[in-house]
């Protein structure tokens, strides 16, 4: 029999709610997710700005931070949440994936060549080299993948398993495969 929630750790915990990413241009960010992965917008909120310490309180930011958001649905089971921030001191060079707080949004693809050249053509994305291959005794053998940043610099990866069995019989099924259809 099975629970509901973990056994252990966050009482009542039972999904992942969304993700978030800073970009410098909520408008484009957004059209971006919208045009080229079929994102939805779920809703826009903001600007938002705290008095004394509030924003550094709620979100670790400078006080005098103001921001606006917006919640992008990609797929079935993928929320992210996108912020703009006015931020007195605020780094605007994006993090490699080496650095502390360094990320990635990894997206799964059936045709892996396909995407690559897409996403090759979009103005503005710098493709990483690729599509690349993993080791056959990997724990995710048979997978292909490549990375690219968007316009403003943050990482993406998109990833396949073309043999369509998503890593059957390795360690690597254990991960949560991929929805039958975006919709």
């Amino acid at each position: 029999m099975s629970s509901a929630y973990p056994s252990r750790g966050v009482p009542t915990v039972r999904g992942v709610d969304h993700a978030a990413y800073t970009v410098p241009d909520l408008d484009a960010a957004v059209a971006f997710f919208a045009d080229h992965f079929g994102g939805e917008l779920v809703f826009r909120d903001g600007p938002f700005s705290g008095r004394d310490d509030g924003m550094t309180r709620r979100l670790n930011v400078d006080p005098r931070a103001r921001c606006r958001l917006a919640m992008v649905r990609l797929g079935r089971t993928m929320n992210i949440e996108l912020f703009e921030y006015e931020a007195p001191e605020r780094s605007t060079v994006p993090p490699r994936n080496s650095d502390v707080g360094g990320h990635h949004l990894a997206l799964y693809v059936d045709d892996i060549d396909a995407a690559h050249a897409y996403i090759s053509a979009v103005p503005g994305v710098v493709v990483m080299d690729g599509p690349n291959g993993v080791a056959p005794d990997s724990p995710v053998a048979g997978q292909r993948w490549f990375y690219f940043l968007t316009p403003w610099g943050m990482q993406m990866e998109l990833t396949s398993c073309p043999k369509g069995d998503f890593y059957a019989g390795l360690p690597g099924a254990g991960m949560a495969p991929p929805a039958d259809s975006w919709r």
